[in-house]
Parts: C-alpha cells; sequence; structure tokens
C-alpha cells in the first residue's frame, strides 16, 4: 500500500476462508471469485478490487462481513471480479488493472493543492471496463435468478470504487440500492452530474483514509459534496490512516447490507 503501484486494500498475499468456501467462476468476461453465504443466497454483492491489486484482493471481506451478519448472512452471493488487463509487464504478476493509469501524473496529483484535474478527467479505457463489468453483473443476475426490483449491492476500492460509480450512473443497469465506496475519488464530473437522479433510490457509503498518500482526500470529499448536493442519501466515514479499509468502515457497510434484507 505505500506505492501507487499497489493499490491492494488489504496486506495478505491470499485470502483464508474457514467457512464457506469460495468458488471461481467465470461470469462475463471477467474471472471471479464467489462466496455463498448460504445455500439459496438471494443479494448479490459485487465488489471491485484497486489497481494492480490481485482479483482476490478484497476476497476476504466476505468473511468479515458473514461474521458480522450473523443469521442475515445466509442471504448473500459476494462476488469479486478480477480486472480484465494484467500487469505482469510491469513487474506485477498477480496485479490486475480495469484501466492503465499514468503514475507519473498520479504522482503529481498526490501533492497538488487541486484535484480538479482529476476529477473532470475520463480516464482511457473506462468505458470498456465498465461494459466488462455490466456484463458480468448481468450473469450475476441471471446465476442467482433474481428479479429486477432484487436487492443489490454494488462497490470497490480505489479504481474499482470509480469503475463502480461510473457503472451506477451511466450503464444501463439499474442503479443499486447500495453502493459502496471505499477510497474512491470524483472522476468523470461532466458525465456524472449529468446522470446524479439515478441515485434517488440509491444509499451511497464512502469511506476515505484522512492520510491517504495514493488518492488524497479531498477526491473523496469533492465526491461527496457532489452527490450531497443532488441529494443523493450519501454518509463519508473519514479515518485517521492511509490508502485502505479501516475496521469501521467493514463494520458500517455490514449495517447497510443487514438492511438490504427483507427490502
Amino acid at each position: 500500500m505505500s506505492s501507487p503501484a499497489d493499490d491492494s486494500a488489504s496486506e495478505p498475499i491470499a485470502p483464508t476462508f474457514p467457512s464457506p468456501q469460495p468458488t471461481r467462476q467465470r461470469l462475463g468476461p471477467l474471472d471471479c471469485i464467489v462466496v455463498d453465504g448460504g445455500p439459496k443466497p438471494s443479494i448479490p454483492v459485487v465488489l471491485c478490487h484497486g489497481y494492480g491489486a490481485p482479483g482476490h484482493d478484497l476476497a476476504s471481506l466476505s468473511v468479515e462481513w458473514l461474521n458480522l451478519l450473523g443469521d442475515r448472512g445466509g442471504h448473500f452471493r459476494f462476488v469479486f471480479p478480477a480486472a480484465p488487463l494484467t500487469l505482469a509487464e510491469m513487474g506485477m504478476p498477480d496485479g490486475r488493472a480495469w484501466w492503465p493509469l499514468n503514475m507519473a501524473r498520479l504522482q503529481q496529483l498526490a501533492g497538488a493543492t487541486s484535484l480538479d484535474g482529476l476529477y473532470d478527467e475520463i480516464p482511457p479505457g473506462i468505458d470498456h471496463a465498465r461494459d466488462a463489468l455490466v456484463q458480468t453483473l448481468s450473469e450475476v443476475f441471471e446465476s442467482i435468478q433474481s428479479d429486477a426490483g432484487r436487492p443489490w449491492a454494488l462497490g470497490g476500492f480505489s479504481q474499482g470504487a470509480m469503475l463502480t460509480m461510473d457503472t451506477a450512473l451511466r450503464s444501463d443497469i439499474g442503479p443499486p440500492p447500495l453502493l459502496l465506496q471505499f477510497s474512491g475519488a470524483l472522476i468523470c464530473r461532466p458525465q456524472w452530474t449529468q446522470h446524479l437522479d439515478r441515485l434517488n433510490a440509491s444509499r451511497v457509503l464512502q469511506s476515505h483514509g484522512r492520510m491517504d498518500p495514493i488518492l488524497p482526500f479531498q477526491g473523496a470529499q469533492a465526491l461527496h459534496e457532489m452527490l450531497a448536493g443532488a441529494d443523493v442519501t450519501a454518509t463519508l466515514h473519514s479515518f485517521d490512516g492511509p490508502h485502505t479499509i479501516d475496521i469501521d468502515a467493514v463494520a458500517q457497510s455490514a449495517v447497510a447490507l443487514a438492511d438490504l434484507v427483507g427490502r
């Protein structure tokens, strides 16, 4: 987590799963880790990792959430797609990316007083990543046999958070009732602001470290201000920490997931 080239949310190289056991599935064009909380899950939760992280980077969150959800955990299917781009040629054999990053520019932005250049940027490759994720989401919904009114959650960490916000706002998939944004930031501002009404029935839960050296905290603040200005139900949890997901964010997101049960 010390370098922008390593955008993982957690330290372990591979997750451990006491129970239930994960399966690897190809859903749409993406390889995914799938964890079912019970024999007949009805609520999909799809979480996208950050730049440079392996596809399984966030999968251990399913164990933490299931422990916190208790009996309600049986309602959930957790899906963790691996980004389509490999970073093996950059010396990260397990690293994946949703779109390429200009690392030199990212480092400049980290020390900048204004992030307006980031906010208005449309990253090259984001459209392709969004299309891939939409195809995966469609297969997730089919696999769980959910109807159009299903409760579900979408989210991600860092680059994965930005992708899922973009997908919620700019795809033909219906917006999720719950949108989780861990260490994300505002990008695509001209495009996103045109579609904020899509989140009228959604709840957005943000989390960001105030000492984040990779995506400065002000990027999360700008996103939150944009959402709040459009009367989107959004909460920003801040903490004294770097580019990671803290224990309070895990607990708060578990409560938000539990609220989906019975909807």
